[in-house]
Parts: structure tokens; sequence; C-alpha cells
């Protein structure tokens, strides 16, 4: 990266979830990251990565796997919470780098499960809410879901959406394009 890059995480997570409320002893926890990296200044995507986390308090169940793909078999395999928050802050520089998500859900998820378990927060605390900002430059009356904000724009879905990956991958172009016209906070790079 050269000395003009403004570089910002943007991230997505899948969680395990069901129709309804969850079965009686389980939570909503973390079963994928998804971070894109973008370079503001350059205006393009730099990176993609997926971390895949074990969940020990719940277990998928066919409604996450019918929404996400994913299966238990799959975040089995996955590091432990406490690993993937370290991975975030040692290789994607978590808590130096701003970072964006769609909404302030996968912050709060973050923030709920760190408390809830010997995991560090890995962030910092430059987070800045796509949606919101989203909805303010396209002057929305009330904010959308990533897919909608995508067809407005005139963007193309890509890949599958409710994958952490993917979503994360489509966020950033949607805060690319949100750049280039002038609609991002300057205060969120770094």
């Amino acid at each position: 990266m050269g000395n003009g890059a403004q570089l910002l995480n943007v991230v997505d997570v899948e969680a395990t979830c069901w129709p309804g409320r969850p079965p009686a002893g389980q939570v909503s926890e973390i079963i994928e990251i998804g971070l894109t990296l973008v370079d503001l200044a350059a205006r393009t995507h730099v990176a993609r990565h997926r971390i895949l986390v074990r969940p020990r308090h719940s277990t998928v169940s066919p409604f996450c796997t019918d929404l996400t793909g994913l299966t238990q078999a799959e975040v089995d395999k996955g590091v432990d919470f406490a690993e993937a928050c370290r991975l975030l802050a040692k290789e994607h520089h978590a808590g130096r780098r701003a970072w964006a998500s769609w909404g302030d859900y996968d912050r709060k998820q973050f923030t709920r499960q760190c408390e809830a378990s010997p995991a560090d927060y890995p962030f910092g605390r430059r987070h800045i809410n796509a949606k919101a900002v989203f909805a303010e430059a396209f002057a929305l009356p009330r904010r959308v879901g990533m897919a909608q904000a995508l067809e407005i724009a005139g963007l193309p879905l890509e890949g599958r959406h409710h994958r952490g990956d993917d979503d994360a991958w489509n966020i950033a172009t949607l805060i690319l394009h949100l750049a280039s016209r002038g609609h991002w906070p300057r205060r969120s790079t770094g």
C-alpha cells in the first residue's frame, strides 16, 4: 500500500439463528466473519477474508443452514471466538483501522459475545454504520437492507446473500460507490 492508502475493514457476520426464539440453553453466536479490506483513496477492494467460528453454546439449525449455507460440520472446523478476535486484531489491524458494517447488528453482536466470553473486543472505536450513510446519501425515508441498497444503486449482488464473505464484499462495493459520490465520511479512515 502506498502512503496515500485509506484502508477500511468492512465486516459482516453470520450467527446461529432460528425461525423464532433460540431453543432452551442456546444463544445467537457468530459462526462466520467476512472481512473485505478497501482502499477508499484508490476506490478499490484490496483483500477478502473469511473466518469460520466454532460456536460454544449453540448449534447450526436447519433454518440457519438454509439462510447462510453454513452447516454444523463446516463451522465445527472453525476457530473458537477468542481466536477469531485475536486474528482480527493481529492479521487485520482491527483495533487500529476504522471498520464498517451494514447497520449496527455486527458491532452489537461482537460486543455481546465479547462480554459473555474471555475474548477481547478486537475493534477500535471507529465504527461506521454504512446502512445509515447510504440512507442519508440517497435521501431514503427509511434504512434498507443490503440487497435492496444494491438495487437502488444499480449494482449487482455478487455471491450468496447471507454469507459473511460475500456480504462483506457487497457492502464494500456499496461503500466504494458512496465514496465515489462523495458521501463517505472522511473521518472513517485510518
